[in-house]
């Protein structure tokens, strides 16, 4: 029998993140895949004065750890003990920062809004005198309005569309040490967008997420879901993504362009699941799970070879 542990967040204990842990644990049961949970607040791990590496015994001896938090310190040290981890730390770092995200998108072909990284501001010295300046540059690149991204954020909360100059100091005062990006107004996408769902290279669900309130269109935010089957360069796009970024798994999320053409909003590494599995019944868990239990065999295949 596969052994791994699945690990998350130690200090989400909430009923809707134990109900995803557990549809996990249901998907790895039905695949023969005994999998053990490892909450982070459990796990001790760090250098020996040798600067050796160490971490709990028990979970050394999994074969593969399916990672759904976003500690990356954490997951490269699992990576540093020799432990498959999906996603991989690096997959999940770039993930977690939609600047690097972007980034690492560059030259690929992928559309993404004009985008423009904030410069880097040590806490607690953003200069109120000189924010016009800068905003200038802003301004002149992607007019109004904007959007104005945290570049660390979950459910739309930390996306911001600003109308105005005032509306724009005001959000650059508020959040003017953290790190940011600004990008150009998708019109055409406004108030939806596709999520898709990838595993293993192939499209496996996806649905429209539709918000008439708001220009977000997340769940989370008062936004409807819908049965949708995006068009071939809507999922193309999506494993793309998925390929460039190196992840084994996802749920992308894009917007509609001029003529409907996909542009990318952003890249989910740990992308919740249950959402997709009460709108269409196809449960994500079990993909990833039959995904995961298929590249722990070829990997051992591989090292007996």
């Amino acid at each position: 029998m596969i052994k791994g542990a699945i690990v998350v967040n130690g200090y989400m204990r909430t009923a809707k993140f134990e109900e995803i842990t557990e549809l996990y644990e249901e998907a790895a049961k039905t695949q023969g895949i005994e999998l053990e949970v490892w909450y982070t607040d459990q796990l001790c791990y760090g250098f020996e004065g040798d600067h050796t590496p160490f971490i709990n015994e028990e979970i050394k001896d999994k074969q593969f750890v399916l990672f759904l938090d976003k500690d990356v310190m954490l997951a490269r040290q699992l990576e540093r003990l020799g432990l498959r981890v999906f996603n991989s730390a690096r997959a999940i770092e770039i993930c977690d920062h939609k600047g690097m995200t972007i980034e690492n998108l560059a030259y690929s072909g992928i559309k993404c809004p004009q985008t423009i990284l904030a410069p880097l501001v040590f806490r607690g010295m953003y200069d109120e005198t000189k924010k016009d300046s800068y905003m200038v540059h802003l301004e002149e690149r992607l007019g109004y309005p904007m959007v104005v991204k945290e570049c660390y954020g979950s459910f739309g909360m930390q996306v911001h569309l600003v109308h105005n100059r005032k509306e724009l100091r005001e959000i650059r005062g508020e959040i003017g040490d953290i790190p940011h990006l600004y990008q150009s107004f998708v019109r055409t996408s406004i108030g939806r967008d596709v999520r898709i769902h990838v595993v293993g290279g192939e499209v496996v669900a996806s649905m429209l997420r539709c918000n008439q309130g708001d220009f977000r269109a997340n769940i989370t935010n008062g936004g409807t879901m819908h049965h949708y089957e995006p068009n071939q360069a809507f999922q193309d796009m999506a494993v793309q993504v998925c390929d460039k970024l190196g992840l084994d798994f996802a749920g992308v999320d894009l917007m509609f362009g001029e003529g409907d053409e996909p542009v990318l909003c952003e890249v989910n590494s740990n992308a919740h699941i249950k959402n997709i599995l009460d709108l269409t019944g196809i449960n994500i868990a079990e993909k990833i799970m039959a995904y995961i239990g298929k590249e722990v065999t070829k990997d051992e295949r591989i090292i007996d070879l």
